[in-house]
Protein backbone atom coordinates (compact mmCIF):
# COMPACT_ATOMS: atom_id res chain seq x y z
CA UNK A 1 0.00 0.00 0.00
CA UNK A 2 1.43 3.76 -0.51
CA UNK A 3 2.31 5.39 2.19
CA UNK A 4 0.55 8.96 2.33
CA UNK A 5 0.99 11.22 5.16
CA UNK A 6 -1.31 13.94 5.67
CA UNK A 7 -0.31 17.42 5.99
CA UNK A 8 -0.99 17.11 9.76
CA UNK A 9 0.58 14.16 10.45
CA UNK A 10 -2.30 10.88 9.84
CA UNK A 11 -1.29 8.41 7.81
CA UNK A 12 -3.65 8.00 4.94
CA UNK A 13 -3.25 4.72 3.79
CA UNK A 14 -4.29 3.58 7.29
CA UNK A 15 -7.38 4.98 6.73
CA UNK A 16 -10.10 3.18 6.34
CA UNK A 17 -12.00 5.57 3.44
CA UNK A 18 -8.90 5.21 1.49
CA UNK A 19 -8.42 1.89 2.19
CA UNK A 20 -11.56 0.94 0.77
CA UNK A 21 -11.63 3.24 -2.23
CA UNK A 22 -8.41 1.86 -3.23
CA UNK A 23 -9.39 -1.63 -3.85
CA UNK A 24 -13.09 -1.00 -3.99
CA UNK A 25 -14.02 -2.70 -1.18
CA UNK A 26 -17.54 -2.74 -0.04
CA UNK A 27 -17.09 -4.82 3.10
CA UNK A 28 -14.17 -2.00 4.35
CA UNK A 29 -16.84 0.22 3.66
CA UNK A 30 -19.50 -0.86 5.85
CA UNK A 31 -16.67 -1.83 8.24
CA UNK A 32 -15.17 1.46 8.51
CA UNK A 33 -18.90 2.99 8.31
CA UNK A 34 -19.71 1.26 11.66
CA UNK A 35 -16.51 1.67 13.53
CA UNK A 36 -17.02 5.45 12.92
CA UNK A 37 -20.80 5.54 13.40
CA UNK A 38 -20.28 4.28 16.64
CA UNK A 39 -16.86 6.31 17.75
CA UNK A 40 -19.12 9.79 16.40
CA UNK A 41 -22.57 8.92 17.21
CA UNK A 42 -23.98 9.55 14.00
CA UNK A 43 -24.90 7.22 11.27
CA UNK A 44 -23.00 7.05 8.19
CA UNK A 45 -23.51 5.63 5.39
CA UNK A 46 -20.58 2.58 3.80
CA UNK A 47 -21.45 4.35 0.31
CA UNK A 48 -19.97 7.78 1.60
CA UNK A 49 -16.54 5.80 2.93
CA UNK A 50 -14.47 6.67 -0.32
CA UNK A 51 -11.22 8.86 -0.20
CA UNK A 52 -8.43 9.63 -2.35
CA UNK A 53 -6.11 10.88 0.30
CA UNK A 54 -5.41 14.13 2.07
CA UNK A 55 -2.97 15.58 -0.88
CA UNK A 56 -4.81 14.27 -3.45
CA UNK A 57 -6.41 18.30 -5.32
CA UNK A 58 -8.95 16.73 -7.71
CA UNK A 59 -9.91 13.24 -5.65
CA UNK A 60 -12.81 12.11 -3.44
CA UNK A 61 -12.59 13.11 0.07
CA UNK A 62 -14.40 11.74 3.11
CA UNK A 63 -16.70 14.23 4.54
CA UNK A 64 -15.01 16.44 7.03
CA UNK A 65 -12.02 15.99 5.20
CA UNK A 66 -13.71 18.50 2.44
CA UNK A 67 -13.60 21.67 4.91
CA UNK A 68 -10.62 20.50 7.34
CA UNK A 69 -8.50 23.66 7.94
CA UNK A 70 -5.34 22.14 8.29
CA UNK A 71 -6.18 20.20 4.70
CA UNK A 72 -7.02 23.82 3.12
CA UNK A 73 -4.61 25.98 4.61
CA UNK A 74 -2.02 23.46 3.38
CA UNK A 75 -3.48 23.35 -0.10
CA UNK A 76 -3.13 27.49 0.47
CA UNK A 77 0.43 27.09 1.58
CA UNK A 78 1.15 24.88 -1.04
CA UNK A 79 2.61 22.42 1.55
CA UNK A 80 2.65 19.07 1.72
CA UNK A 81 3.47 18.65 5.58
CA UNK A 82 2.70 21.20 8.64
CA UNK A 83 6.11 20.94 9.90
CA UNK A 84 7.52 22.91 6.83
CA UNK A 85 5.53 25.70 7.90
CA UNK A 86 7.03 29.12 9.42
CA UNK A 87 3.62 29.09 11.35
CA UNK A 88 4.22 25.35 12.78
CA UNK A 89 2.60 24.59 15.30
CA UNK A 90 -0.54 27.17 14.70
CA UNK A 91 -3.84 27.11 16.08
CA UNK A 92 -4.97 25.10 13.77
CA UNK A 93 -3.07 22.14 14.59
CA UNK A 94 -3.02 22.36 18.57
CA UNK A 95 -6.78 23.00 18.57
CA UNK A 96 -7.31 19.61 16.70
CA UNK A 97 -4.11 17.63 18.54
CA UNK A 98 -3.45 19.27 21.40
Amino acid sequence: MINLIAPCGLDCSKCGAFIAKQNNDDEVRKETALKWSKEHNVEIDPKKINCDGCLSLTGEHFGYCNVCVIRLCSIDKNLDDCKKCNEYKCEKITKIFG
